[in-house]
């Protein structure tokens, strides 16, 4: 049994999230993602403007009139969400901790990826693979995923994106969305990376809080990494300290960004305490422009 306050809070976001896809992303995220190919669907007769090179000539041949083919987009598609559950994300100071923010987005992607017919799957991730839920259709399957976003509780604290993106390679036999979801505090995966771009539409989103950027000037801060439980005594009050901390931060985001660039990976940017709405829209609509 699923307990009361769950269910309500499962529903709450599918509220949320079905009327954002329906009033804010309808054809956009249609648009944004290539379908697996085209297959012939009819023939037709010859209108004025059609490209000729669809001539059908064997048909054209036997009838004495010019028919063409017509071809449908392939369209459904396979959309993974490989979403971090580490002990970082139990962070946010702005309204908003980091793993809600993921789990409002997560829904949104898979609420997108039903309407569109498409089927939607998860992996939940730390140092290991900590819940694998296979690619389906409905919206009793997005609602299995949603729960498993909010309250799957997990067993790894620290983060480790090779593992997830290894697991992928394993499992996922044809080519997929994948959407990397994760603040990337993680050791080096340059190497799954880029056999996974090469193989899915492999899409990060990073997710960060301002307060990991910006120290605020609050006298002495103890400072705690979730996922080692190491400690630390800060004076906030110096501006070198805070310069420092600023500097080092912008470096590992502006790595990470070149690491995908170089690549030329696509990748969104979300904050807690702030809509991931615009950003989600214009990377939509940057991508159907460049289709």
């Amino acid at each position: 049994m699923i307990p009361t306050e769950i269910l309500k809070k499962v529903r709450r976001i599918q509220i949320i999230t079905s009327a954002m896809v329906s009033d804010l992303f309808a054809g956009q995220y249609h648009s944004a993602f290539k379908g697996r190919g085209v297959e012939f669907e009819e023939v037709r007769e010859y209108q004025p403007g059609d490209d000729v090179r669809t001539i059908d000539w064997n048909v054209t041949a036997r009838t004495g009139r010019p028919f063409v083919k017509n071809y449908r987009e392939e369209r459904e598609l396979t959309v993974m969400l490989l979403v971090d559950v580490s002990a970082s994300q139990e962070f946010g100071t702005r309204q908003q901790l980091k793993s809600e923010l993921v789990a409002e987005l997560g829904a949104t992607l898979a609420f997108s990826a039903i309407q569109n017919n498409d089927k939607v799957g998860l992996l939940l991730f730390t140092d290991r693979v900590e819940r694998f839920v296979p690619a389906r259709k409905g919206t009793r399957h997005v609602l299995r995923v949603v729960r498993e976003l909010l309250y799957h509780q997990p067993t790894g604290r620290k983060t480790d994106v090779a593992v997830a993106l290894e697991h992928v390679h394993r499992v996922l036999r044809r080519r997929a969305v994948v959407f990397l979801i994760s603040d990337f505090q993680t050791p080096d995966f340059s190497g799954p990376l880029r056999v996974a771009r090469h193989r899915h539409d492999l899409i990060p989103v990073i997710v960060q809080d301002q307060r990991e950027v910006t120290l605020p000037p609050v006298r002495y801060v103890e400072l705690l990494d979730p996922e080692t439980g190491e400690q630390l005594l800060v004076d906030t009050s110096s501006r070198a300290l805070r310069s420092r901390f600023q500097h080092l931060a912008e470096w590992r985001r502006t790595a990470l960004l070149d690491q995908f660039r170089k690549l030329r990976i696509d990748t969104l940017q979300v904050h807690t305490g702030g809509s991931f709405v615009e950003p989600l829209m214009t990377f939509f609509r940057r991508r159907g422009a460049r289709r």
